[in-house]
Parts: structure tokens; C-alpha cells; sequence
């Protein structure tokens, strides 16, 4: 009597923890219980806008205990202690945690560093913003060339001695676009933007700091040629709060919030002498707490992560590799792969000219079909590639020169550009001859095939039960 009070009262916790959350269990897949709101998520999801193949709360039901059963063989097989599978799934959790643990702190840290470091590197001079015309020259001109490049040099200058200073920038701006010799600058008039201390060459910038705002230099010469200087602008190097925004922007341009993210996990993780990965798993547990929606992502990318890898090693590969069975799938399933239309079984041949593709065709004579392509190209070496070759099983419209040469449509060749000579090699078949035609498609089907095998043995092999009356209650968006 005692006992079956006990186990009442149990019931009855139970219902009323599941009244309390809101949240009850809607199917259970090999001894686990899966909520409603696990379920809703994948099913909303893989029903929303956009999606083809849109299915029925009723019709998903099977799917997701399919996809559950997968997870749950991949778990009876291990796969989920591999340490491949554990690095990627714990790597996963660091990209969730990681943005919800960025330190300020250490960010503006960084950037008052950032900010003394550059300050430092101008030694209290000023920041400069100035343009320049450039005649370049090599530091082995000759002596014939080094005077050309100073006469070039002298001449804009006196051009521009003659100009009024009201006018100069925009003399300035104008000769250095027409005559200057590093073409970059030149497209914006010769600007080379702000620059400060230890940012130009030696020459140049002793020349530039001498220079007033408005002022311009006479040709100077540095190791790259002779310039003329224009100072447009120039001012003490401001304040840390006058560039705080823009270097923050510096700064997390190259991943300052992941930079302090981690610190923090190192910092953390020392500290309490555990792992990061035990801190990350942590963290990321208390954020599933927290959040439902995320609680259902997690959720999704580790089963997707298991069904994945024991998918793979148990049909797919495997499936791949059994060629006696995809041929006998073939022969039990000939008459679902036919041709709607003929098909071109061979290659296109691309050379330099006629008398190689006279060659080429002479080579393939009584050569395997499997064969051809690697024939064709062995006339090129490591120097010259002579010809070129598409190989393929085309129907009208996926290539013009079959199109052209095999189905007789009028359409001009198209040819590859330094191979003016185009033909094919080959036949036009009206139906697939071997399993090899229609290889990706049968290899596709009998994967499947073999998936669904799979899944029927393990239905059998695990214990699941789906609750109706809860799938009655699933809300659809």
C-alpha cells in the first residue's frame, strides 16, 4: 500500500512539474525525454518561409524520431566521447560563450596602450596632412637620367612658383594628378593623407615638418626621386578621448572582442585551476539556462553534429564504396533511369591548332572510352599545355560546341581562348548504356536505400514513444 502511494505521489510531482514549466514531454527516444519546445523549435524551423517541402506536425513526428534514433545509435557507438567530436562540439560552445563574455575593461586597456604607443612614436611632433608630385627616379640612374629627372621636377615647380597662393592647392592638386609619377596619390591630386613622425621616408619628412600649413617646398630629393611638397594641414597629435571612437573601431576591426574574451577564459580558468574547456562548459550551460532558444540550438548542432558523423560511417560511406551493391540496385532499378532526351557520352577537345587535333583524334582509336581524356592531354608537357578536354555525358543545352557538333543546333563554337581549334569525340546515346552514365543518380538512390534500412533496424533496436495527446498541442508559426 505504502508503495503504490509512493509512486501516485510521483505521478502527481510529476504533473505538476510539467504544469509548472509548461513545457511536457512530447516523445521519449531510447530512455530520453524530448519537450515540446525542443521539438516545436526543429519543427518551426524546418518549416518556415522559403521552405519547399513543408510538412504537417502529424508528418514531421517520424522524421524527428528518425533523426533522434540516429543520435541515439551515434551515442550508443561512442561517437559522442571521440575527441574530434569533443573538440568540435566544445569548439562550437566557445563561439556562443565567447560574445557574451567580452571584458570592457581590458578593451579600453588596449586602447589607452594603443593610443600611448602611437603618441610615443611621434615624439610630441605634429600630425601632417600634405600632397606631393613626384619625378621618380631609380638610385642607379645614370647621369643623363638624373638631370632629366630634376629638369621635370624644376619645370612644375616653376610652374607652380608663378601661381597665386589663393590658388595654389588647386594648382597643386592639378598638376600632381597630370604630372606626378606615383600614380596612387595622383588619383586624389597627389593626398597622401595625415602621416606623423617615422611614417615617410627620412627626406621627405624632414622637408614636410619644416613646412607651414599652406606653405610649399621647393623640390627636394629623396631615395625614390625629387618632390614637391604642399602642406595642407597640420596640428598637434590630440587627445586620447579625441581618438577613442576610432581606435575602438582599430581595435575591434582586429578581433580586440574575442582577444578579451579569451583573456578572460585564460584568466578565469587559471584561477580556479580548472580547464577552459570545463569553464566554457559552464558558462555555456548557465546561458541555456537562461534561454530557451539557444537551449534549442545547442541542442540542434550536437545532434546534428552525431547524426552526421554516424550517418556517414555507417550508410554513406559504406554505400560509396560498394560498388557490387550499387550495381545490383541498378539492374533491380533499370527502368527508373531513363534518358528524357540523348545524351552526348564523350569529350570536347580544345587545341592550338588543327594539325594537333588531327594528332589527337588518330591517338584515341581503339582507346577505352575511360581512357580518352587522359590520352588527349598527353601530348602536353610541363611547359606547353596543347590541348585542353571536357569530358562529360552532356543533353542538348549544357554545352554550345556539343550543341553545335553533336545535335546539330545552329550555334557558333565556342572556343577557348589560345585553342582556336574545337571538336568533339564520342557518341550520342538515346539511353543510359551501363550503371557508369548514371553513376551520381544511382549512387544517390542507393544511399538512400541503404539510410532507410538503417533506420528500420533501428527502430527495432531502440524504444521510443511519441505522445499524441502533446502532439496535438504543438503551435506551429
Amino acid at each position: 500500500m505504502k508503495k503504490i502511494a509512493f509512486l501516485v505521489a510521483s505521478w502527481v510531482m510529476g504533473l505538476c512539474a510539467v504544469a509548472q514549466t509548461g513545457d511536457p514531454v512530447i516523445m521519449k527516444i531510447n530512455g530520453k525525454n524530448i519537450t515540446r519546445s525542443e521539438f516545436e523549435y526543429s519543427f518551426n524551423k524546418n518549416n518556415s518561409d522559403g521552405v519547399i517541402d513543408k510538412k504537417t506536425v502529424e508528418e514531421y513526428v517520424p522524421l524527428y524520431v528518425n533523426f533522434k534514433l540516429k543520435v541515439a545509435e551515434a551515442e550508443s557507438q561512442g561517437i559522442d566521447t571521440l575527441s574530434s567530436i569533443r573538440k568540435e562540439l566544445d569548439s562550437y560552445k566557445e563561439q556562443m560563450v565567447i560574445p557574451t563574455i567580452v571584458d570592457e575593461a581590458y578593451i579600453e586597456r588596449e586602447a589607452r596602450r594603443t593610443y600611448e604607443n602611437t603618441a610615443a612614436r611621434f615624439e610630441g611632433q605634429d600630425l601632417l596632412t600634405a600632397s606631393h608630385i613626384l619625378a621618380l627616379m631609380r638610385q642607379d640612374a645614370t647621369a643623363e637620367q638624373q638631370a632629366a629627372a630634376k629638369a621635370r621636377i624644376d619645370s612644375i615647380y616653376n610652374v607652380l612658383k608663378a601661381v597665386p597662393k589663393d590658388q595654389l592647392a588647386e594648382k597643386f592638386a592639378e598638376l600632381a594628378t597630370e604630372k606626378s609619377d606615383d600614380k596612387g596619390s595622383a588619383q586624389r591630386g597627389g593626398a597622401l593623407g595625415q602621416f606623423g613622425k617615422g611614417m615617410m621616408i627620412p627626406d621627405f619628412e624632414t622637408a614636410a615638418y619644416a613646412l607651414k600649413a599652406g606653405e610649399m617646398s621647393a623640390p627636394i630629393k629623396s631615395t625614390v626621386g625629387w618632390h614637391i611638397i604642399y602642406m595642407t594641414e597640420r596640428h598637434p597629435f590630440e587627445s586620447f578621448e579625441f581618438h577613442h571612437d576610432n581606435i575602438i573601431k582599430f581595435l575591434e576591426q582586429r578581433g580586440i572582442k574575442e582577444a578579451s574574451a579569451n583573456a578572460y577564459l585564460d584568466s578565469v580558468s587559471n584561477e580556479r585551476h580548472i580547464t577552459r574547456a570545463e569553464l566554457v562548459d559552464e558558462l555555456h550551460k548557465q546561458m541555456m539556462e537562461k534561454d530557451a532558444d539557444l537551449k534549442n540550438l545547442s541542442q540542434e548542432y550536437y545532434d546534428g553534429t552525431l547524426m552526421y558523423e554516424v550517418t556517414k560511417k555507417d550508410v554513406w560511406d559504406k554505400a560509396q564504396e560498394d560498388q557490387a551493391g550499387q550495381e545490383a540496385y541498378f539492374k533491380a532499378h533499370k527502368k527508373d533511369y531513363v534518358w528524357d532526351a540523348p545524351r552526348f557520352c564523350g569529350i570536347v577537345i580544345h587545341t592550338k591548332d588543327a594539325a594537333t587535333m588531327a594528332k589527337v583524334k588518330k591517338m584515341l582509336k581503339g582507346v577505352p572510352e575511360e581512357d580518352w581524356a587522359q590520352t588527349a592531354v598527353s601530348l602536353n608537357n610541363d611547359s606547353v599545355k596543347f590541348v585542353r578536354v571536357e569530358r562529360g555525358i552532356f543533353k542538348q543545352g549544357d554545352n554550345t560546341n556539343v550543341d553545335k557538333l553533336m545535335f546539330k543546333q545552329k550555334k557558333d563554337l565556342k572556343q577557348m581562348e589560345g585553342y582556336p581549334v574545337t571538336d568533339v569525340w564520342g557518341k550520342v546515346y538515346k539511353a543510359p548504356r551501363t550503371m557508369k552514365d548514371v553513376k551520381g543518380q544511382v549512387t544517390s538512390d542507393f544511399q538512400n536505400a541503404q539510410e532507410q534500412l538503417w533506420v528500420e533496424g533501428l527502430r527495432k533496436k531502440f524504444a521510443f514513444e511519441v505522445y499524441d495527446d502533446v502532439v496535438k498541442t504543438v503551435k506551429g508559426k
